[in-house]
């Protein structure tokens, strides 16, 4: 219980203002948790629109690879590894990773707890213009001589170690990692933010157990970040002397770069990269994905007005994820030649993984099931998580099979894989988030409906008509990564129609987008008025006079007929009651 003369809960007029008087500009440099949360939400936009076009434009370039485009004419085979690479890295860091924690953790996680502001709004505001910086040293690769790099957001070396590799290797490739850097010290710096407003912050009579779920996602996610980020920059700084200062942590001796033998290095190992990249790379999934876990259950219970299915059970489940999540990353590389124990110990830890992703889904449908179920747009999204999640999580314990594995580690099966569980579930989830959490978002507005319904159904489908086929083209052995089909291998010529209707349906599924992008913009300007607690939720985040010191008395999704009130909800904040019976 946090204590009651905690800073945290104080009357603060420049952080904590009430929700009437706005918020400061989003390109101030401001220290308000919600404007942060807005700067953070409008940067993770941006990334997600240049990967959109950028992954168009590998898609055309797959299955026309001698069209010109305009302004940019033929696509050579080099610049659509340093596309896919650009990607692959924006999606995942500046998207995946940022979205669904920073922007929506800082726009409402303080209030969900009681705490009015962060532990470190400082820190909190450094954290996002460093994140910012990062950003804009990864785009700045596209532009600079030689293109970006074209090792793929993994980076293998020693293609990645070597700038004399071939175009994007030496200043695209540089940037890439200096970018990676940066944005893990913002990462680190948000993670210790988000730990300490948890465990210091959480008002009076908020304990752990009365936490609603998006905030124990968080919490998991912000530790598995402090662990894993950490990581991850070291082995960057590692890259980088490997590159610029002749140690030898990746190269080994006698490497030969385009027909040249390499001096200077020697004792290191390519393997060391992915010990390391890959002890980031699986959590990573889990950063990602965590935090769609807590909003779902979260929509779930509000918008079938009964409370989450088995609260603790989805509590320590959230907690086995995070940390199982550290122990599986050696099924990336079964393919690598690791010891076959190594890879028995790796093949078991990743189909029991299953099991606490399992109880949640368990739990999602135990809270439907028998609910007075609104089907609003949020949701919508959150049922399509759950349907992705499914989808894209039942190939998991198919690629836990070396024996499997070893055939379709480096086919479309791995990326119809990841792009449906850590991609499109984790994007449904953050499309759920925008529409339930629009009024504070953009205060005191709401989207609108009927654009809503449409931007989810073309979502939905097209999302399953995009990445769905491409199980299929990894089970005839199309290999991931080729630049285009036409003039490969002969067997590859048959599955051209496939790629095709890939195409058409990625194209549907990035115009789909701009329906969103509409809404939002529309609703934001001329949007409805949502009015107080628009959803009926039972969490604190709707609380209006902010200046009043918050004391809990409620768990986090309390439904139910009130002696009191018609009101089917209760919120945290007030004072007991009973049932009826």
């Amino acid at each position: 219980m946090a204590s009651p003369r905690n800073p945290l809960h104080a009357a603060d007029h420049s952080s904590a203002t009430n929700a009437q008087a706005g918020y400061p500009s989003v390109f101030s440099f401001s220290t308000h948790h919600r404007v942060i949360g807005r700067q953070y939400f409008f940067l993770s936009l941006a990334a997600v629109l240049i990967g959109i076009v950028l992954s168009l434009l590998m898609r055309l370039h797959i299955v026309w690879p001698q069209a010109p485009l305009p302004f940019l004419g033929q696509i050579k085979p080099e610049q659509y590894l340093a596309y896919m690479t650009m990607h692959g890295t924006l999606m995942v860091f500046f998207v995946l990773s940022v979205a669904p924690q920073n922007a929506f953790g800082n726009l409402v996680l303080p209030e969900q707890i009681g705490a009015r502001v962060m532990a470190f709004p400082r820190l909190n505001m450094l954290s996002f213009w460093t994140t910012l910086i990062s950003f804009f040293v990864m785009v700045s690769a596209l532009f600079v001589t030689g293109g970006g790099s074209m090792s793929g957001w993994t980076q293998y070396p020693p293609l990645s170690a070597t700038i004399s590799a071939g175009a994007g290797q030496g200043l695209g490739t540089d940037l890439w990692i200096v970018s990676i850097a940066i944005f893990c010290v913002a990462s680190l710096m948000s993670a210790v933010n988000f730990i300490t407003t948890i465990l210091r912050g959480r008002a009076e009579g908020m304990s752990l157990m009365r936490m609603p779920l998006t905030v124990w996602s968080w919490f998991v996610t912000a530790m598995l970040t402090l662990l894993a980020f950490s990581v991850l920059l070291a082995a960057a700084l590692l890259l980088f002397s490997d590159r610029h200062w002749g140690t030898s942590f990746y190269l080994p001796a006698g490497l030969v770069v385009n027909g040249a033998a390499m001096a200077g290095h020697s004792g290191g190992s390519p393997l060391l990269w992915q010990h390391l990249f890959w002890f980031f790379g699986h959590p990573e999934v889990y950063i990602a994905i965590l935090p769609g876990m807590g909003v779902t259950s979260h929509m779930l219970s509000t918008f079938s007005r009964k409370p989450v299915y088995g609260y603790r059970s989805m509590v320590y489940s959230l907690l086995a994820i995070g940390v199982l999540g550290f122990m599986v990353w050696g099924h990336h590389m079964f393919v690598a030649g690791i010891s076959p124990y190594a890879v028995m110990a790796f093949s078991t830890l990743t189909m029991v993984i299953a099991v606490p992703s399992s109880v949640k889904v368990i739990n999602w449908l135990g809270t439907l099931r028998g609910g007075r179920i609104r089907f609003t747009i949020p949701l919508l999204f959150s049922v399509g998580f759950v349907s992705l999640f499914i989808t894209g999580g039942l190939s998991g314990p198919i690629l836990a099979q070396p024996a499997v594995d070893m055939y379709l580690h480096d086919t479309y099966f791995v990326v119809a894989h990841f792009h449906m569980i850590m991609g499109m579930a984790a994007v449904f989830a953050i499309f759920a988030a925008t529409y339930f959490w629009f009024p504070l978002l953009f205060p005191d507005r709401i989207m609108n409906e009927q654009l809503g319904r449409a931007h989810f159904w073309f979502t939905f489908i097209g999302a399953y008509a995009t990445f769905m086929p491409m199980h299929f083209l990894g089970l005839a052995g199309n290999p991931r990564q080729y630049s285009q089909i036409v003039g490969s291998a002969e067997y590859l010529q048959k599955l051209l129609p496939i790629h095709v209707f890939i195409t058409i349906s990625a194209f549907v599924l990035a115009s789909a987008q701009l329906i969103f992008i509409y809404n939002l913009i529309y609703s934001a300007l001329r949007g409805k008025f949502s009015g107080t607690n628009p959803w009926e939720s039972t969490t604190l985040e709707w609380e209006q006079d902010r200046r009043q010191r918050i004391r809990v008395h409620h768990g986090p999704y309390e439904f139910g007929p009130r002696e009191d009130s018609r009101r089917d909800y209760t919120v945290q904040s007030e004072p007991p009651y009973t049932y009826k019976s």
